[in-house]
């Protein structure tokens, strides 16, 4: 209880300050004479949920955010876990991830248009890459770490690789390959919206630089509200998953 009224009192701080700032119209090393205050923000946040376009933008950003995160948990997993334990996967895989794993995903935007007939495709790709690659390290490294005396335990007594793979190699790997999966939803949250903002016709980034181009800085700020909602759901939503798929470890190594 104590600590969800410490977190509720650090944003009901939060708000006031900012309130008090743009009232006073405050002028220092920022200028908060021209920016909108929370009331305002509210109003503006009142005023989109009665229309149904607002709806259509968050599922349509929720479509591609989920679409691109699952096909980048199921191909990173996988591939992690084949370049840590083949050898001949290591050597004709790990240096082509090398090579484009420095490049921000947003910057494939223009290579998306050109493989992608439709923008909702080139969206989806874009995330799909800004997740994959923090999964696939994270995958890669929690194999690497895991005890060799686990599976020698399992080959003694005469298992095979694919047990080897279900009874030591999936659960082991589990607490770094959550790690992994949330830092790739942060990160496909980031790449969707810069996506969506400079090649999308819907979601909540391209309604969110429109309302920019329009001087419309109350609808900015909802958008961005809007943003850091739906990351924070669905980044609980991963962690969540991640406690419950882990109760069979101890605390600390969680």
């Amino acid at each position: 209880m104590t600590a969800k009224l410490t977190r509720l009192a650090s944003l009901a701080a939060a708000l006031l300050a900012w309130h008090l700032l743009t009232a006073a119209d405050v002028r220092l090393w920022v200028r908060f004479d021209r920016f909108p205050g929370p009331l305002d923000v509210a109003r503006e946040l009142q005023r989109q949920i009665q229309h149904p376009q607002f709806y259509e933008d968050v599922a349509q950003s929720l479509v591609r955010i989920l679409t691109g995160f699952a096909l980048a948990a199921v191909f990173g997993i996988a591939l992690g876990i084949a370049v840590a334990r083949s050898r001949w996967a290591g050597n004709v895989l790990q240096p082509l991830f090398e090579v484009v794993r420095p490049i921000p995903a947003i910057a494939l935007v223009p290579v998306a248009i050109l493989l992608f007939p439709a923008n909702e495709q080139g969206i989806v790709f874009i995330t799909f890459v800004a997740a994959f690659f923090p999964i696939l390290v994270s995958t890669r490294h929690a194999v690497r770490a895991l005890p060799l005396v686990w599976e020698d335990a399992v080959r003694t007594l005469g298992g095979s690789r694919a047990r080897v793979l279900a009874t030591v190699v999936l659960p082991g790997v589990l607490p770094g390959v959550f790690g992994g999966l949330s830092v790739g939803m942060g990160v496909a949250w980031i790449c969707v919206i810069s996506a969506e903002m400079i090649s999308g016709d819907f979601g909540v980034g391209y309604r969110t630089w429109q309302a920019y181009t329009i001087v419309d800085y109350p609808g900015v700020l909802v958008g961005m509200i809007t943003i850091g909602l739906l990351g924070w759901l669905t980044s609980g939503a991963v962690e969540l998953a991640g406690h419950r798929a882990t109760r069979w470890l101890p605390r600390e190594q969680k």
